[in-house]
Protein backbone atom coordinates (compact mmCIF):
# COMPACT_ATOMS: atom_id res chain seq x y z
CA UNK A 1 0.00 0.00 0.00
CA UNK A 2 1.36 3.42 -0.94
CA UNK A 3 0.88 6.33 1.43
CA UNK A 4 -0.41 9.66 0.19
CA UNK A 5 2.08 12.47 -0.25
CA UNK A 6 0.88 15.29 1.94
CA UNK A 7 1.73 18.97 2.32
CA UNK A 8 2.56 20.89 5.48
CA UNK A 9 1.24 24.30 6.52
CA UNK A 10 4.28 26.17 5.20
CA UNK A 11 3.84 24.57 1.76
CA UNK A 12 0.57 26.39 0.98
CA UNK A 13 1.48 30.05 0.92
CA UNK A 14 -0.54 33.23 0.33
CA UNK A 15 1.49 35.98 -1.31
CA UNK A 16 0.69 39.51 -2.47
CA UNK A 17 2.56 41.52 -5.08
CA UNK A 18 4.55 44.11 -3.12
CA UNK A 19 4.54 46.82 -5.79
CA UNK A 20 1.81 46.61 -8.46
CA UNK A 21 3.22 45.30 -11.75
CA UNK A 22 6.62 44.35 -10.27
CA UNK A 23 6.13 40.58 -10.31
CA UNK A 24 7.72 40.49 -6.84
CA UNK A 25 5.58 38.72 -4.26
CA UNK A 26 5.81 38.62 -0.48
CA UNK A 27 4.13 36.32 2.04
CA UNK A 28 1.51 37.88 4.27
CA UNK A 29 3.19 37.60 7.66
CA UNK A 30 1.46 36.27 10.78
CA UNK A 31 -1.16 34.07 9.18
CA UNK A 32 -1.79 30.84 11.06
CA UNK A 33 -4.76 29.70 8.99
CA UNK A 34 -5.57 30.06 5.30
CA UNK A 35 -8.31 28.51 3.22
CA UNK A 36 -8.96 28.62 -0.50
CA UNK A 37 -12.46 27.96 -1.81
CA UNK A 38 -13.10 27.16 -5.46
CA UNK A 39 -16.79 27.16 -6.27
CA UNK A 40 -18.91 26.46 -9.32
CA UNK A 41 -22.19 28.38 -9.29
CA UNK A 42 -24.85 26.26 -10.92
CA UNK A 43 -27.83 27.03 -13.13
CA UNK A 44 -30.74 24.59 -12.91
CA UNK A 45 -33.38 24.03 -15.60
CA UNK A 46 -36.53 21.93 -15.28
CA UNK A 47 -36.92 19.71 -18.34
CA UNK A 48 -40.34 18.06 -18.78
CA UNK A 49 -41.00 14.60 -20.15
CA UNK A 50 -42.36 15.19 -23.67
CA UNK A 51 -44.31 11.93 -23.89
CA UNK A 52 -46.02 12.31 -20.47
CA UNK A 53 -46.10 15.82 -19.08
CA UNK A 54 -47.77 14.55 -15.89
CA UNK A 55 -44.46 13.01 -14.84
CA UNK A 56 -42.12 15.04 -12.66
CA UNK A 57 -39.68 17.13 -14.66
CA UNK A 58 -36.01 16.28 -14.67
CA UNK A 59 -33.51 18.80 -13.34
CA UNK A 60 -30.55 19.50 -15.56
CA UNK A 61 -27.62 21.51 -14.35
CA UNK A 62 -24.79 23.48 -15.89
CA UNK A 63 -21.96 25.52 -14.49
CA UNK A 64 -23.03 29.15 -14.83
CA UNK A 65 -19.95 30.76 -13.28
CA UNK A 66 -16.97 29.97 -11.11
CA UNK A 67 -15.25 31.86 -8.34
CA UNK A 68 -12.23 31.54 -6.11
CA UNK A 69 -12.05 33.07 -2.64
CA UNK A 70 -9.56 32.99 0.21
CA UNK A 71 -10.01 33.42 3.93
CA UNK A 72 -7.12 33.72 6.34
CA UNK A 73 -6.48 34.55 9.97
CA UNK A 74 -3.69 34.77 12.48
CA UNK A 75 -1.74 37.22 14.56
CA UNK A 76 -1.58 40.79 13.31
CA UNK A 77 2.01 41.30 12.16
CA UNK A 78 3.58 44.74 11.81
CA UNK A 79 5.42 43.43 8.74
CA UNK A 80 2.16 43.18 6.76
CA UNK A 81 0.13 45.96 8.43
CA UNK A 82 0.84 48.66 5.84
CA UNK A 83 0.47 46.37 2.83
CA UNK A 84 -2.89 45.02 3.96
CA UNK A 85 -4.35 48.32 5.13
CA UNK A 86 -3.26 50.16 1.97
CA UNK A 87 -4.70 47.38 -0.21
CA UNK A 88 -8.05 47.47 1.57
CA UNK A 89 -8.21 51.29 1.65
CA UNK A 90 -7.49 51.54 -2.10
CA UNK A 91 -10.54 49.49 -3.04
CA UNK A 92 -8.46 48.21 -5.96
CA UNK A 93 -7.21 44.81 -6.96
CA UNK A 94 -3.71 43.57 -6.20
CA UNK A 95 -2.03 40.63 -7.82
CA UNK A 96 -1.85 37.69 -5.46
CA UNK A 97 -0.93 34.07 -5.69
CA UNK A 98 -1.45 30.88 -3.78
CA UNK A 99 1.66 28.72 -3.90
CA UNK A 100 1.32 24.95 -3.56
CA UNK A 101 5.00 24.33 -2.90
CA UNK A 102 4.62 20.56 -2.52
CA UNK A 103 2.98 20.15 -5.94
CA UNK A 104 4.15 17.33 -8.18
CA UNK A 105 5.81 18.19 -11.48
CA UNK A 106 3.10 18.90 -14.07
CA UNK A 107 0.40 19.77 -11.52
CA UNK A 108 -0.77 23.25 -10.42
CA UNK A 109 1.89 25.03 -8.34
CA UNK A 110 0.53 28.60 -8.47
CA UNK A 111 -2.94 30.09 -8.72
CA UNK A 112 -2.50 33.80 -9.41
CA UNK A 113 -4.32 36.90 -10.55
CA UNK A 114 -5.88 40.18 -9.48
CA UNK A 115 -7.93 40.05 -6.30
CA UNK A 116 -9.83 42.32 -3.93
CA UNK A 117 -9.23 42.46 -0.19
CA UNK A 118 -12.93 42.32 0.67
CA UNK A 119 -12.70 42.39 4.45
CA UNK A 120 -9.97 43.14 6.94
CA UNK A 121 -10.78 42.64 10.62
CA UNK A 122 -8.73 43.00 13.78
CA UNK A 123 -9.49 41.83 17.31
CA UNK A 124 -7.72 42.94 20.45
CA UNK A 125 -8.32 41.05 23.67
CA UNK A 126 -6.68 41.87 26.97
CA UNK A 127 -3.74 39.57 27.65
CA UNK A 128 -3.67 38.32 24.05
CA UNK A 129 -1.92 39.35 20.86
CA UNK A 130 -3.94 41.34 18.34
CA UNK A 131 -5.37 39.01 15.69
CA UNK A 132 -6.52 39.58 12.16
CA UNK A 133 -8.94 38.00 9.72
CA UNK A 134 -9.11 38.71 6.03
CA UNK A 135 -11.23 37.73 3.08
CA UNK A 136 -9.94 37.91 -0.49
CA UNK A 137 -11.85 37.39 -3.73
CA UNK A 138 -10.16 36.85 -7.09
CA UNK A 139 -11.41 39.16 -9.85
CA UNK A 140 -12.13 36.32 -12.26
CA UNK A 141 -10.63 32.86 -12.23
CA UNK A 142 -6.97 32.68 -11.20
CA UNK A 143 -4.34 31.70 -13.74
CA UNK A 144 -2.86 28.29 -13.01
CA UNK A 145 0.85 27.68 -13.49
CA UNK A 146 2.02 24.08 -13.38
CA UNK A 147 5.21 23.06 -11.62
CA UNK A 148 8.03 22.54 -14.07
Amino acid sequence: MARATTANFHQMVLEVETTPGSGVYSKICGLTSRSINRQSNMATTEVPDCSDESLPASLERAVQSQECTISASGVWAAESHGTLYDWWASGATRNIRIAHLNASVGSPEYESGPAYLVSLNNTAERGQKVTGELSIEFDGIPTVTDKA
